[in-house]
């Protein structure tokens, strides 16, 4: 297994609509044991293909002892939403604002080997699975602000010092790819974050 690297906005990948898995064997295994890895490392709650240049359809999930991975998903969603709850993301370094999720989510999928999987969660579990489905879709979590939160990460992702810390986060995940690397946020008030670094940043 390997700690990958995560990819940082302004990549194509993370814009781009990810492909099905079609093909299941030792490299799509791989894929989810390094991304698995690489989740646990930052003490993330879930971690998108598209967040370490895969565009494919996985993501792994780590929340309150329920952790997995999932190929291939599909939501469900209840039609009522959760409290706004601070997300941030290891691809937006730096960052973090409230977001609105659905209160519950029902994914259905397959995993490595291509046996079918549903989980359902409410709360923060539910919240990981939209972040992180998002994700395949190519959208980030700014892209569902609202209003002045909106207008503040659009303003702070363009400005000057937001290139120079996502450069600094850049270059520490650089030299520590392969042990470990994370850290708090900078920014908003401290949330839970999607992505990988529930401590800090997310994906």
């Amino acid at each position: 297994m390997a700690i990958l690297n995560i990819r940082i906005i302004g990549d194509p990948v993370l814009r781009t609509v990810a492909d099905p898995v079609t093909e299941f064997g030792p490299e799509l295994a791989k894929l989810v044991a390094d991304m698995t890895e690489t989740m646990e490392d930052v003490d993330g709650a879930g971690l998108a293909a598209p967040q370490v240049g895969v565009s494919q359809r996985v993501f792994t999930y780590r929340i309150d002892g329920v952790e997995g991975h999932i190929i291939n998903p599909v939501l469900e969603n209840s039609e009522d939403y959760q409290p706004d709850h601070v997300e941030g993301c290891l691809s937006i370094p730096g960052l973090s604002f409230p977001v609105r999720r659905f209160r519950a989510t029902r994914v259905t999928g397959v995993d490595m080997h291509g046996n079918p999987v549903t989980v359902e969660g409410e709360g923060l579990l539910a919240r990981c699975f939209q972040h992180e489905n998002d994700h395949l879709d190519g959208i980030l979590y700014t892209d569902r602000l609202e209003g002045a939160d909106r207008k503040t990460a659009l303003r702070s992702i363009r400005n000057a010092n937001y290139d120079s810390i996502a450069e600094r986060t850049t270059t520490k995940r650089a030299r520590t790819v392969g042990s470990s690397f994370g850290g708090p946020a900078q920014g908003s008030p401290r949330g839970s974050s999607f992505g990988a670094g529930a401590a800090g940043g997310a994906g």
